[in-house]
C-alpha cells in the first residue's frame, strides 16, 4: 500500500457534511489536511472542530497547499470551481467524490453529466490533473459518528493511472473499517456516481446509512 508520510490532502468543500467527515476520519489518522470552503473563515472554524492535524483556507488556497485534493462540492458549483483553480491543480491527484443527484416526489434519481459523469467533467476541466473519483457511497452519518470506530464499508476508486489509484486505495485504508477497492476506468465513474441514488432510496426505506461491501476480493 502507498506510503502516506507527510501527505497533505485538502478537502475543497470540507464544511460540508462529506468533506468535513473524511477530513475529520483523515485527520484522526495522522494525516494532515486543509479544510477548504468559499469562506476562509468557515474554513477555518470548521478545522478547529478537526483539531490539530486540521487547517482551514479557501478553496484556492487548499488546492495550493495540498499534495492531494478531494473535491466534494455541490454539483452545481463542481465545473465552475475546478475551472477557476485549474492551475493550482495541475500535476496534482484530484479526487472527485461528486454525485449529480435530482430529488423529486418520487425520489432520488441521477442527474446527466454532457461529459458522462462529473469525474470526467473533471477530468476535461483540469487535463493537466491526475483525476481520480472515489469515496461517492461512504455515510457522512457515520464518518462524523467517532462512536463508530470502524466503518463498514467499501469504497471503490476509478481512474486511469494506476500510481494515483493506489495513492487513493491507500487513503481510504487509512479510516478503519474501510477498504479501497479498484473500481475501472474513469470511464466508468457514471455508474458509480448513480448508484448513489440507489443507496438513498435504500437508506429512507430502511432508516440505514448503508453502504458497499464488494465480495470475493
Amino acid at each position: 500500500m502507498t506510503d502516506l508520510t507527510g501527505l497533505t490532502v485538502g478537502v475543497l468543500g470540507g464544511t460540508g457534511p462529506q468533506g468535513k467527515g473524511l477530513a475529520l476520519r483523515w485527520a484522526k489518522a495522522g494525516i494532515k489536511v486543509i479544510i477548504g470552503s468559499r469562506s476562509a473563515e468557515r474554513a477555518k472554524a470548521a478545522a478547529t472542530d478537526l483539531g490539530g492535524n486540521a487547517t482551514g483556507m479557501d478553496n484556492q488556497g487548499a488546492a495550493t497547499n495540498a499534495d492531494v485534493v478531494l473535491v466534494a462540492v455541490p454539483c452545481e458549483g463542481h465545473g465552475d470551481l475546478l475551472t477557476s483553480l485549474r492551475d493550482q491543480l495541475t500535476g496534482k491527484v484530484v479526487i472527485d467524490c461528486v454525485n449529480p443527484l435530482g430529488f423529486d416526489k418520487q425520489g432520488p434519481f441521477a442527474l446527466p453529466v454532457v461529459e458522462g459523469s462529473a469525474a470526467q467533467q473533471a477530468e476535461k476541466l483540469l487535463p493537466e490533473s491526475r483525476v481520480t473519483a472515489a469515496f461517492h457511497h461512504v455515510s457522512a452519518v457515520h464518518l462524523t459518528d467517532l462512536s463508530i470506530t470502524e466503518l463498514d464499508t467499501d469504497v471503490l476508486v476509478l481512474g486511469d493511472d494506476r500510481e494515483a489509484t493506489d495513492l487513493v486505495r491507500a487513503l481510504a485504508h487509512a479510516v478503519p473499517g474501510i477498504r479501497g477497492v479498484y473500481g475501472g476506468r474513469l470511464r466508468n465513474a457514471q455508474q458509480v456516481e448513480a448508484l448513489t441514488a440507489n443507496l438513498i432510496a435504500i437508506n429512507r426505506r430502511y432508516k440505514a446509512h448503508s453502504g458497499l461491501r464488494i465480495t470475493n476480493v
